[in-house]
């Protein structure tokens, strides 16, 4: 009760300084809001792979039909590091652009983002990080504009950017309202090309986000509401968006789910998982949606004691019928549902994803130093995150 009591004490916020707008074709529009802000030189951040596919021709026309130049920064493959940030912001403030678009997923919109801080401060994005001693961000980012064409990292409305530090081997965070997009659009035509082990792995990165933030201790009316419905929408959609990429409803259904699992993050942070996977990432090549899908069912094992009420309404979320159960009961419930789920859209484990189980210690280590760690529902220290390792390269039964 205490804590309850303690948490509810706590000084808290939310933002949104991001304007939603989406509809089938809504990319349309790029050009119009675009103008709308004042934009008469944009950079379009994208990677190869959404470029060569021809995603961003109705993208580039809008633009050109509003009278907005584009310079194209079509630079990444892959998990964006530091290198490459300075790169576009160079390029950036060469071409003297006072504006960005990011068309793609999670790395296009955070190198969009970064290259935004880079841009109007006089320091490079490492001694923005959020960690103690650091700088905070002084100056809002030129106005950008996300258009998502995946359904998982939920960056278009984030208030964060997730990079990675080659010397140290590890990914950080930049974050706060001044680095939010301006507008995001969500086009659910844009969607359709993601083959299925994409579409599952970010929808399950959406549905990590709603339950991690709906769990963890920077929790508050505003983000359990939308975390719920995120919840709610990733149980209805995912498996239809899984089996028929083409199914419009299904897409724009996961779209609305991403979009509402960021914002459930607010302007704080999340858990165990998400300190676990992006300090993984700086390690270890693995995808970031297949990672935490992989990590999610573990934690929850781990955390559901520390919130119990919680998890169980997580189990209803999901199409749980909990009416004849306990509160234990069902919040154990929501974790198998979340089990079956992640079996059912074949999520390989990370002994498939490559991670070594020899080098658990390290990743203990890094993920206990995560600033994430604090968030998470139930007590965590390194010994808890040499048994969440163990668990999920199998070498811990589930409990």
């Amino acid at each position: 009760m205490m804590m309850r009591i303690e948490r509810m004490m706590r000084y808290k916020g939310f933002e949104m300084p991001t304007a939603v707008k989406s509809s089938i074709g809504a990319s349309k529009h790029v050009g119009d809001e675009a103008k709308a802000l004042g934009v008469r030189k944009v950079m379009l951040v994208t990677d190869k792979i959404i470029y060569r596919a021809g995603l961003i021709h109705p993208i580039e026309q809008s633009l050109h039909e509003a009278g907005v130049t584009t310079v194209l920064f079509a630079e990444i493959a892959g998990e964006p590091d530091t290198a490459l940030v300075a790169e576009g912001s160079r390029r950036f403030k060469e071409e003297r652009c006072d504006g960005l678009v990011a068309v793609g997923g999670g790395s296009s919109m955070d190198t969009a983002k970064s290259i935004g801080v880079e841009a109007v401060h006089d320091a490079p994005l490492l001694a923005y990080e959020a960690a103690p001693g650091k700088k905070p961000l002084e100056r809002r980012i030129p106005p950008l504009i996300t258009i998502p064409t995946t359904a998982g990292t939920g960056s278009e409305v984030t208030q964060w950017a997730v990079i990675k530090d080659p010397e140290r081997k590890i990914k950080f965070n930049v974050g706060g309202p001044l680095i939010a997009a301006h507008v995001a659009i969500l086009d659910p035509e844009l969607h359709v090309s993601m083959p299925p082990h994409i579409t599952a792995a970010t929808g399950l990165d959406a549905l990590c986000h709603a339950i991690e933030c709906y769990t963890c201790h920077y929790a508050q009316p505003i983000t359990d509401a939308v975390a719920l419905l995120a919840i709610e929408y990733v149980a209805k959609y995912i498996h239809r968006a899984y089996a028929n990429g083409h199914d419009l409803e299904a897409r724009h259904g996961m779209a609305q789910a991403a979009m509402l699992a960021g914002l459930s993050y607010g302007s704080e942070s999340a858990g165990a998982v998400h300190a676990m996977a992006q300090t993984l990432g700086g390690m270890v090549p693995v995808m970031h949606g297949q990672c935490v899908a992989a990590m999610l069912v573990p934690v929850m094992e781990y955390n559901w004691l520390g919130e119990p009420e919680k998890f169980a309404r997580i189990a209803q979320a999901l199409g749980v019928d909990t009416t004849r159960m306990s509160v234990n009961d069902a919040a154990q419930a929501a974790v198998r549902e979340v089990d079956r789920l992640v079996r059912q859209l074949n999520i390989p484990t990370l002994l498939e994803q490559g991670v070594n189980p020899e080098d658990i210690e390290r990743y203990a280590q890094a993920a206990f130093e995560d600033p994430q760690t604090v968030g998470n529902p139930r007590d965590i220290g390194i010994e808890g995150y040499r048994w969440l390792y163990r668990r999920c390269l199998g070498l811990e039964p589930s409990t």
